[in-house]
């Protein structure tokens, strides 16, 4: 038996988890996962890796031809394709209302928190003929965050001499400033904040936050760090008590 290279992708399963995809999806939605996931993959990326890489376009390519029509299949009367459901991390952080435009009509629709990409929302009789209509869900990045199956990323800009020396760096999350400690002499490319990433929901965990630091020499220093925390905390009345 041939041992399996580590560019090999063995199933579909396997496919669609490192597209960051829960279930089979196809045209718009794949296309859109595919980019997100390939653009995560690049070896110049943090976490990324040939290899990786390699292995993103493998799973893209077994995906197309497990999903590709018969050559000969040809129905005569094809159902129409239903719009994508897009919505951004924080609608799929939080819910929220979306508007779909299906077969020429716009609907609003109430979105629940915690959907991934790939997945389906069923509006009840909003199809042709009172049938229910699945919409496929796309997370597409905005607000400076991206989601990849459960987990969210975003990107904070760091001092170099922070880096360098260590110490405690606050994060602008979408859930309010989160602390963490960097060791000196030791450069993470990629924090990881537990929990908040995409709810749980159904049979998916709760996913998590990867937070990717990028040198910047604008980016406050460790003293400037303590001073906004400080005039955060200690206002006028609380001084003068």
């Amino acid at each position: 038996m041939r041992a399996r290279s580590h560019n090999e992708v063995a199933s579909i399963r396997e496919a669609l988890a490192l597209l960051g995809l829960t279930g089979p999806v196809e045209g718009e939605a794949l296309t859109a996962a595919f980019r997100i996931a390939i653009k995560a993959a690049r070896p110049e990326a943090a976490g990324g890796s040939e290899a990786r890489f390699r292995r993103t376009i493998a799973a893209w390519r077994l995906i197309q031809r497990q999903t590709a029509p018969l050559a000969l299949a040809g129905p005569a009367n094809r159902p129409a394709t239903p719009p994508v459901l897009a919505i951004s991390p924080l609608d799929a952080l939080r819910g929220g209302v979306v508007e779909v435009r299906p077969e020429g009509r716009r609907l609003r629709v109430r979105v629940p928190a915690g959907l991934r990409t790939g997945e389906h929302l069923r509006l009840r009789a909003a199809g042709e003929g009172g049938a229910d209509l699945y919409l496929p869900v796309l997370v597409r990045g905005a607000h400076g965050l991206s989601a990849v199956g459960d987990d969210l990323y975003m990107t904070c800009p760091v001092s170099p001499r922070l880096l360098e020396d260590g110490g405690r760096l606050e994060v602008e999350t979408h859930a309010g400033p989160r602390s963490a400690w960097l060791v000196a002499g030791h450069q993470p490319l990629r924090l990881r904040l537990k929990g908040l990433g995409l709810p749980a929901r159904g049979s998916r965990p709760q996913g998590h936050l990867f937070v990717t630091l990028e040198p910047c020499e604008d980016a406050p220093s460790a003293a400037e760090d303590l001073l906004v925390r400080f005039t955060r905390v200690w206002t006028p009345d609380r001084m003068a008590a």
